[in-house]
């Protein structure tokens, strides 16, 4: 082999990595509101526009979640939870409970972990399993998805496919999972960026973020319901904001409830 095409093929030996891992990690571009919103509407849950879905990650959390049932019960509206997969495993009376009260899961992966390396295989079998527990759990197979940190790759984007999920990320956040949010700086940052047909980000856990600061989405949670009808627009789970992967097959997502 000359030098030069020794040469050649050490750079090829480092490019080839390093366009594997471009194109692994360039769909989370669409973590960027500046990116997501304007070009991707769907992905950003982009749905009816005179409602506004209403989702919870993190859970199954079996000392805060049921706080948040008992509170979406009092406001008569129903949601969508993004499930860990092996939160949901610990606590499977949490997920019937949540299913049981008419509200719909969605996948968040079975761990809550950093995507940075390709990983086409693990996440493939991570969301097909937990796919498969909701089912088991529940009787219903979940149609969404949501990636931890709402890190979208594209062995995630192919593992969500794989399983027949739509990804969903989020239009307005409350930024609940900071140690010094408060109902008040919750309910704030959401009006910052609530319009009709979005959807709302809020987290019913604190295992992956500040302790204690679920208390803080609780707290807003009737405030932000509140400002929602006071403009007019109806809140409720995904399923009756967008259209589920499957309509055809006329099954309904995780969860009884149509509105």
């Amino acid at each position: 082999m000359s030098p030069v095409s020794g040469r050649s093929w050490r750079t090829a030996a480092v490019l080839v990595p390093a366009g594997v891992a471009a194109l692994h990690i360039g769909p989370a571009a669409t973590w960027l509101p500046g990116v997501r919103l304007p070009f991707f509407p769907g992905l950003a849950g982009t749905g009816h526009r005179r409602h506004v879905a209403l989702t919870f990650d993190d859970g199954p959390d079996p000392v805060s979640t049921p706080r948040f049932l008992d509170a979406l019960d009092e406001l008569g509206v129903r949601a969508t939870f993004f499930v860990l997969g092996e939160h949901a495993a610990r606590h499977p009376a949490v997920i019937r409970e949540t299913v049981r009260r008419g509200h719909e899961l969605g996948v968040h992966g079975w761990t809550h972990d950093r995507p940075w390396r390709p990983a086409f295989a693990r996440d493939a079998e991570e969301v097909a399993r937990t796919v498969r527990l909701v089912r088991e759990l529940t009787g219903h197979r979940p149609w969404w998805y949501r990636p931890p940190y709402g890190i979208l790759t594209a062995s995630r984007s192919r593992a969500a496919r794989r399983a027949g999920l739509r990804t969903v990320l989020w239009s307005a956040w409350g930024r609940d999972w900071t140690a010094d949010a408060t109902p008040a700086s919750v309910r704030a940052r959401v009006a910052a960026d609530l319009r009709g047909g979005g959807t709302v980000l809020l987290h019913d856990s604190d295992r992956l973020s500040a302790p204690g600061c679920w208390h803080a989405a609780l707290g807003a949670l009737p405030l932000i319901v509140r400002d929602c009808h006071a403009a007019g627009l109806t809140v409720g789970p995904l399923h009756v904001h967008i259209p589920a992967p499957h309509p055809a097959r006329g099954a309904v997502p995780s969860g009884a409830a149509t509105g």
